[in-house]
């Protein structure tokens, strides 16, 4: 009981907890950037309708990421529906193929630049 609990309020707490502010965002990726090199990856990209396939499953309450490395040493991320009790949707959609973006990916801004 208390475990059920313990996964409920954890539940409540992800999604309710407030949206983090630019700057603390900005903060982040900056932190990232230094430990980089030029050309390193520093974001990828998903489309709407990929994040739509894997959240528009019956049971879905989010999107857990796993970080990956493909045969080529290459950062990689898996995307995977999680239910409620936060157990991965192993049989849905999984989507490991995203852009990687470099230093070119979007315009100038406080989490790229």
């Amino acid at each position: 009981m208390m475990l059920l609990l313990a996964r409920l309020a954890l539940i409540q707490k992800i999604l309710w907890s407030p949206l983090r502010s630019l700057a603390d965002a900005a903060d982040l990726t900056a932190n990232y950037r230094a430990t980089i090199s030029t050309g390193d990856t520093i974001a990828l990209f998903v489309g709407r309708n990929k994040l739509l396939d894997i959240l528009n499953q019956p049971g879905c309450m989010g999107v857990r990421i796993y970080y990956g490395l493909d045969s080529k040493g290459e950062k990689r991320m898996v995307l995977v529906g999680a239910a409620a009790n936060e157990d991965d949707m192993e049989k849905g959609v999984i989507v490991d193929e995203l852009n990687p973006c470099t230093h070119e990916c979007s315009s100038a801004n406080s989490l790229n630049s």
